[in-house]
């Protein structure tokens, strides 16, 4: 098993009819999956999402790829491929458009429509080229194949992507219900045909490869849902992905089912079934759709709320009805359904939700105690199903956590490819197909970068320390007027403080003073390092009376 070590070099010149695959993201995470391909000097880009923060990155709204490494090669790339149509797939895209508006987007009918209603947001019309699957595509030297596959959105595919180095399958997000709301299977006939022709690399899905068997269908979430609306005495709020279209329409079929309306709230919420009602992903009930300012008229056993907040997400609709910071307040007797699964990272912040909502006297419904959702990604049994029917000469385990990618790697070897040639890769990690043979040639920047209101990229890791210790310790700023010419102390020090739990600093106060006077006189007049004496001596101060470590901003003002 080939896998990154620290100390990669930078990859030396790709070899004479050699692939190169460059994963920006999606690998050691769940989320940013971005992997680019380059042959004969032509780069194409499959997939371009986002992350979301956790706790620990306060005040970031998204995280997206290091666009770095294509930067200077814009004008290479032969088009963006979208597997389909969740965030952490297309959120990225109009953060790489702003930098060539042209790159062509290639995708099915659902995801580039709601990819265009995003890029309206941004204000950049795409170059769109749809396709569906057993479609084929030549992009420069790439043949890209699509083939359908079973995903918790519509028109999810895989893409095949030929070139003379070999044949590369990229699964995207799948797995295989056998009974899906759409009808729409994974083709396993394509993916079988495929390994007949000899599948050089397999990049597949590696999200639920510690889950073993095989994955429960849709359709049992409809009774489920059906019967939880029965029974609920008051109003029922529904909190799932913006994208989940399956699930709003199991929601709208139970409403309709035990006579209730239904109110859509959240603005990604609103835009992203409105695009799929205007594509027929979605069907709606005659009459059954009401405005956000209408439930309040309606009984409460009468209404559904869906909304987003399914994982916690600060800013949510739920998170927000949860802390009473949203319009709509939760009541005693109100019911709350998580339909949806819980992301690695956000089990805190989804147990809070929890909490605050229960705190106001609703039963919360979840994965945990209730059939509410089902995986959107194949667990172990299928993904050896996969594995044994394309039998792959290289693996390559994408999209997933650290455990997740091992996991893979591990099935991989039982069905018999050699582990030499199963590559656990991480963001940056440069793999080369070449003569038949994938290896790690080496290592690229692949860092966050993150969006801060209208900021991108600005927000540094030092940044967000600084925030964390504001967030955790609060701040003590200094502020003393000295001599220009002698740095003696004209006046203050004058202290100010939030957040870090001081109410006096007469005690300090002279040992500033002393630390000023003593610097004087030995003709240290240097702002920079009056500063930093005043710093030391005021830490040194709450460290030892308190224990505490809050950021520390001396001002010395020069008269």
């Amino acid at each position: 098993m080939s896998h990154p070590h620290p100390g990669l070099s930078s990859p030396q010149p790709l070899a004479r009819g050699g692939l190169r695959i460059v994963p920006l993201g999606g690998l050691g995470e769940i989320g940013r999956n971005m992997t680019v391909f380059e042959y004969d000097g032509r780069l194409l880009i499959v997939d371009c999402g986002v992350l979301f923060p956790e706790t620990e990155q306060p005040g970031v709204d998204l995280i997206l790829p290091d666009f770095d490494y294509i930067r200077d090669r814009l004008d290479d790339i032969e088009g963006i491929v979208l597997t389909h149509g969740h965030e952490d797939h297309i959120g990225a895209v109009p953060y790489l458009l702003r930098e060539r508006a042209d790159i062509p987007v290639i995708g099915s009918r659902l995801t580039l429509a709601l990819l265009e209603a995003k890029l309206a947001e941004h204000r950049i019309r795409p170059v769109a080229l749809r396709v569906a699957e057993g479609d084929k595509q030549d992009l420069g030297p790439f043949d890209c194949e699509f083939l359908a596959v079973n995903h918790s959105i519509p028109d999810a595919l895989a893409v095949a992507v030929r070139t003379p180095a070999g044949l590369v399958l990229v699964t995207g997000d799948f797995k295989m219900d056998q009974l899906p709301l759409d009808g729409r299977l994974t083709d396993l006939g394509g993916f079988a045909r495929l390994g007949e022709e000899g599948i050089d690399l397999l990049l597949s899905d590696s999200t639920n490869a510690e889950v073993p068997g095989f994955v429960t269908s849709e359709r049992e979430i409809g009774t489920v849902l059906g019967d939880v609306l029965r029974v609920a005495a008051k109003r029922v709020i529904v909190a799932c992905f913006a994208s989940h279209v399956h699930r709003v329409q199991q929601v709208l079929d139970a409403a309709h089912s035990s006579g209730r309306k239904v109110c859509l709230v959240g603005r990604s919420m609103v835009r992203n079934m409105g695009v799929a009602r205007d594509l027929g992903y979605l069907q709606v009930p005659a009459g059954i759709m009401v405005d956000q300012k209408e439930i309040d008229d309606l009984p409460a056993e009468k209404v559904v709320l869906v909304c987003t907040g399914s994982q916690g997400e600060p800013m949510s609709a739920l998170s927000r009805m949860a802390n009473r910071d949203h319009q709509i307040r939760i009541e005693e007797g109100d019911t709350v359904i998580l339909a949806s699964s819980l992301i690695p990272g956000n089990e805190n912040a989804v147990n809070r939700v929890i909490n605050g909502l229960t705190r106001w006297g609703a039963r919360v419904v979840h994965k945990g105690n209730a059939l509410v959702h089902v995986s959107g990604h194949a667990p172990a049994g299928e993904l050896l199903y996969v594995l044994n029917m394309t039998r792959p000469s290289n693996f390559m385990p994408v999209h997933g956590e650290w455990r997740h990618l091992r996991a893979h790697a591990r099935l991989a070897e039982l069905t018999g490819v050699p582990a030499e040639n199963v590559i656990i890769a991480e963001d940056g990690v440069v793999v080369d197909l070449v003569d038949g043979k994938a290896a790690v040639a080496g290592a690229v920047r692949a860092g966050y970068v993150y969006v801060d209101g209208l900021s991108v990229g600005e927000i540094t890791e030092t940044s967000l320390k600084d925030r964390r210790i504001l967030g955790d310790e609060g701040f003590v700023s200094i502020i003393v007027v000295v001599d220009s010419e002698s740095g003696k102390p004209l006046g203050g020090p004058e202290i100010h403080a939030r957040g870090a739990g001081i109410d006096s600093f007469d005690e300090v106060i002279p040992r500033i003073e002393d630390a000023l006077d003593t610097a004087a006189a030995d003709g240290v007049n240097d702002i920079h390092q009056l500063r930093q004496l005043v710093r030391r001596t005021v830490g040194r101060w709450v460290n030892e009376k308190f224990g505490r470590r809050p950021m520390i901003i001396p001002v010395i003002v020069e008269v």
